[in-house]
């Protein structure tokens, strides 16, 4: 491929602070690397307990146990969404309750949420697609009415805000990925955030395999033992290392995927004009980190046919989610509330072009063929 859809960048000081790790000799999870990005994730985020987990996914399934989620509950989330926004959730007997999206940012459509909830309903959760923020006010507003959790899957969105807060600092809890993929990378990676303060100690709990051997370290008991559901959340330090390598150049990066991602946009303004494509919206009250460039084309028979030409071009562009409704898990595990007709025609028309930290290069080669093409 002569230019990817990805490749993951390095700032140049992870492989010396994964050999300082070493030479701590402490590789297990919670070393001084991981305390430092859980550190940093507080004081920028805003969020009240930063916990760094081993995925996102990781970080979910925490979030399901801390809602308690259990056989029948009702989660409400979009269908346009990654597979493990319902898997946390169906894994603990939950019910997934698909909401179509908008038509503007291809997130939840607040106005469709009230109409989900049932007496079996426990949360909703608001994916912040592209790194772009929910309308979380309405959504806060429903959840406090109706007694209801909010989740943040903000795999997008670190560095992204709603109404000048930080997405991740809003709901209940959320959850935060650190994949290859995503701005900010460690490989794999993620972290539960913590803004209720009833469920900061459990959620230490609940990532020490269910033992409190947090306060044992504290000194806050003499022995730590089984008290609690768990499982092993923890990333390696080494992980934590060439993470906190990212973090330091968090705003850096962040700035660069922004410029890269504003020269697709300026560059595809006369397409949209032309009703050929329509670029990505972001609502006035948000600002986005540059997680992905995409372009919605006019139906599914144009953008086959535009990826297999960008491909041939050797141009990595690919399609997103198969929504989660119509999967065969999907269809067992979850249940449909309206006819989510944006969520079917918006992912059959999406396309995502290539966006990473030294693009910067082939960018203009990109553009070309896709208008070329459209």
């Amino acid at each position: 491929m002569q230019i990817p859809f990805n490749k993951p960048y390095m700032t140049g000081k992870e492989l010396w602070y994964v050999s300082q790790a070493h030479a701590n000799g402490h590789l297990a999870g919670d070393g001084m690397f991981t305390k430092k990005c859980n550190a940093w994730l507080e004081r920028r985020i805003g969020c009240q307990k930063a916990l760094l987990t081993h995925s996102c996914t990781a970080a979910l399934e925490m979030a399901a146990i801390l809602a308690q989620i259990g056989p029948s509950d009702e989660v409400i989330m979009p269908s346009y969404t990654f597979v493990s926004t319902a898997n946390a959730f169906a894994l603990r007997g939950g019910v997934p309750v698909f909401v179509d999206i908008r038509s503007d940012t291809l997130n939840i459509d607040e106005t469709l949420i009230e109409a989900a909830i049932t007496p079996k309903t426990k949360a909703i959760v608001a994916v912040h697609y592209a790194g772009v923020g929910c309308e979380m006010d309405a959504i806060l507003s429903i959840a406090e009415r109706y007694g209801l959790l909010v989740i943040e899957d903000a795999a997008q969105g670190i560095m992204s805000t709603y109404k000048g807060r930080p997405l991740g600092s809003i709901g209940h809890l959320a959850a935060l990925s650190f994949h290859e993929t995503k701005n900010i990378i460690s490989g794999e990676g993620g972290a539960l955030l913590v803004n209720d303060t009833r469920f900061a100690e459990q959620a230490e709990i609940i990532r020490e395999k269910g033992t409190n051997r947090s306060q044992f370290f504290r000194g806050q008991v003499d022995k730590y033992t089984w008290v609690d559901f768990g499982s092993s959340y923890l990333p390696s330090e080494l992980i934590a290392a060439f993470l906190w390598a990212q973090i330091e150049e968090a705003d850096a990066i962040t700035q660069r995927r922004l410029d890269i991602w504003d020269v697709y946009h300026d560059n595809f303004e006369v397409l949209e004009k032309q009703n050929r494509v329509r670029r990505p919206v972001v609502p006035s009250e948000c600002t986005h980190n540059a997680h992905m460039y995409y372009l919605l084309l006019p139906d599914l028979e144009k953008r086959t046919a535009f990826i297999a030409t960008l491909m041939q071009q050797k141009v990595g562009v690919v399609f997103h989610y198969v929504p989660l409704h119509s999967s065969p898990m999907g269809e067992k595990c979850g249940r449909k509330s309206g006819t989510l007709v944006q969520t079917q025609l918006l992912s059959e028309r999406l396309v995502r072009l290539p966006l990473w930290l030294g693009l910067e290069e082939y960018q203009n080669e990109v553009i070309q063929q896709v208008i070329a093409e459209l």
